[in-house]
């Protein structure tokens, strides 16, 4: 297709946003000044957006080479659960709250998992897989509460309701749970998966094809029995099952009433050309395939999930799988953010697929599931990396300088993360409540009420000790805050000791949740140990400590330390492992703030253990606590 005319909409030659108009009228393209490279005079024969040379678009109003361009937003098509009317969208399964809680350490509480549920709805998730309510009593009140909660309630303007998905294995125990708790939601699915390569069936099933076969559609039929329209299935370990087999397995679960076929690469061993095919010989090989919906899960052993996924959409998944940063078993999954943003970026490449992802919601949800989850980003972390968007190279810098497409494929603000304030406020010591808050809306974070007043102090306490506050002490201050468990312990006083003439000696007062105090003093191999353990003669749970690391936020002498530690009740509570049925103790992780770094290390030991008692195999102890420790004084 030619066009016979080019005109540009912006003479400014760094737009923030230009358009340029052809003579087809059904394309809407605007010119950004960060997404795609137009690099070829050709027309895609798999999309139906023209690929334009530079030497073509030549125009006064452009001083630089890189143009980028970018469609429109389009609508979200209604939600049908076995069928897309718009072939070029793609539904986007966040499985954060499920697979990626499954990473050692990542428990997370029912509030919490509330908080995300509410944030992957604003993001504008399709479904969200909310749990595997049959792993404990707490999952399934968690996965229940946002099946009430955000399951019925739109998260913006837009009137977006997301599914509200639970993960049962092909028994009947298992998906009575998941039902029981999504059933509550507008939109509720039911997620069942059973194992279908030659090496799961032998060694962890012991079942042959045809028992096999038999489970999985009679369970996808038990499920829509009890009322469920939108059934999922999985056949685990897809990417090294037979073939033939995994066409025959998929066409009796879609007799059966499923109404999305997911494909995982569960151990994440194919490569992009291989999952490409299957998923293209699936829709080639299996009768009825054209009734349902062809999903991915792809996992990130090779470091091919996100590759593997893109490569699954562009054969014909028209739902992605994938977690906030990645998170998940081992290696982890195919990222939300990376899977999104290559979409929107390189369109033309993969048929004009697009998501009802808003991208300005990305960098919030990540750092809520950082502070959340206590599973940090590596710096290096495509799209949300802390280096993400840092230039340190000389030519760089230049270039970045002079037109910021010379090294960014992606605008910062296009992902929600203010690349600097442009105020020209700098914070200290005289600055009030109302710079504060402008500049944490400038961070993506709209704070009122009591927990500005708790900012507000904890600033001005380091405001005191230092010139000037940076960001990322703001950032600091704001997941010690924000970002905690509900309270059970507070650090109320510590005091320590220590050095080469004696022993390590710690003072710590706690205050429990109605306001009664708790004093106890340790000894200890350093002031950190004394104070973990005066803390724990105040508790009195048995826990071990599985890892602590602390970081220093900022560079100098009186930079805020953030600690992050991970424990583990001696006792409980457990959970159930979903692949392996395998009955396992779960972990928690806390993290904390100070200038001082025993007051920042025992901030993060009682927000773990917080969170350990947030739960409800806790509740009973919780209340206790305190009365036990007053008797044993």
């Amino acid at each position: 297709m030619a066009f016979s005319s080019l005109s540009f909409s912006n003479p400014n030659p760094n737009p923030i946003s230009s358009s340029f108009s052809f003579s087809n009228p059904n394309h809407n393209l605007k010119l950004l000044p960060s997404t795609l490279l137009l690099s070829k005079p050709c027309i895609s024969s798999s999309s139906s957006f023209p690929f334009f040379s530079r030497r073509s678009l030549r125009s006064p109003s452009f001083a630089r080479p890189l143009l980028a361009a970018r469609c429109s937003i389009l609508p979200r098509p209604a939600y049908i659960p076995n069928r897309i009317d718009d072939p070029s969208y793609v539904r986007i399964f966040d499985t954060t709250l499920r697979d990626g809680e499954q990473s050692p350490g990542a428990t997370m509480t029912s509030v919490e998992k509330l908080a995300v549920a509410k944030q992957l709805a604003r993001l504008g998730v399709d479904i969200i897989e909310a749990g595997f309510p049959a792993s404990s009593p707490d999952d399934l009140d968690a996965v229940r509460s946002i099946a009430i909660e955000v399951g019925n309630n739109p998260a913006d303007e837009s009137g977006h309701v997301p599914v509200i998905c639970g993960l049962a294995r092909c028994n009947k125990k298992d998906i009575d749970a998941a039902w029981e708790a999504v059933r509550h939601a507008k939109r509720p699915r039911v997620h069942t998966f059973i194992a279908t390569s030659e090496i799961h069936m032998k060694y962890k099933l012991r079942k042959s094809q045809e028992e096999v076969v038999k489970i999985a559609s009679e369970m996808v039929a038990y499920a829509r029995s009890l009322g469920c329209e939108d059934v999922e299935f999985s056949p685990e370990d897809a990417g090294r099952s037979d073939r033939e087999f995994l066409y025959h397995i998929l066409e009796e679960v879609i007799k059966a009433g499923a109404t999305t076929v997911n494909i995982p690469d569960t151990v994440g061993y194919t490569l992009p050309s291989e999952f490409g095919k299957l998923i293209a010989d699936i829709k080639a090989n299996t009768h009825g395939i054209e009734n349902v919906i062809i999903s991915t899960h792809c996992q990130n052993d090779l470091g091919l999930a996100t590759a593997n996924t893109l490569a699954g959409a562009y054969a014909g998944a028209r739902q992605l799988e994938v977690t906030i940063n990645g998170i998940g078993e081992r290696a982890g999954n195919a990222s939300l953010e990376e899977v999104v943003m290559a979409i929107k970026c390189r369109k033309e490449l993969v048929g004009g697929l697009h998501t009802g992802i808003n991208t300005k919601h990305i960098v919030r949800a990540s750092k809520m599931v950082v502070e959340y989850t206590g599973l940090h980003v590596q710096p290096h972390k495509a799209i949300v990396g802390a280096n993400a968007f840092a230039h340190e190279s000389g030519i760089h810098q230049d270039g970045m300088l002079k037109y910021k497409g010379t090294y960014e494929i992606i605008s910062p603000e296009d992902i929600g993360l203010a690349r600097a304030n442009e105020s020209g406020i700098v914070l200290g010591k005289l600055s009030g409540r109302h710079a504060l808050r402008s500049r944490l809306l400038e961070f993506g974070y709209d704070i009122n009420g009591k927990e500005l007043d708790d900012i507000f102090k904890r600033f001005k306490e380091v405001a005191e000790k230092k010139k000037h506050v940076t960001d990322d002490d703001i950032e600091a201050l704001i997941s010690d805050e924000i970002f905690q468990p509900q309270v059970v312990w507070s650090l109320g006083d510590l005091q320590v000791t220590c050095g080469t003439l004696g022993l390590s000696t710690a003072t710590v007062k706690l205050i429990t949740s109605d306001g009664e105090e708790k004093i106890e003093c340790s000894i200890g191999t350093g002031p950190v140990d004394a104070a973990y353990k005066a803390v724990d003669k105040i508790v009195q749970i048995p826990v071990t400590l599985q890892e602590y690391s602390m970081n220093a936020v900022t560079e100098g002498i009186d930079a805020i330390a953030t600690t992050r530690v991970v424990i583990r009740g001696d006792d409980r509570p457990t959970t159930t492992n979903a692949s392996t049925g395998e009955t396992v103790q779960r972990t928690f992780s806390g993290s904390g703030a100070g200038m001082d770094i025993v007051v920042s290390s025992v901030r993060a030991y009682i927000s773990a253990l917080n969170k350990m008692l947030g739960f409800q195999d806790f509740s009973a102890h919780k209340v206790a606590a305190g009365k036990t420790s007053q008797s044993s004084q």
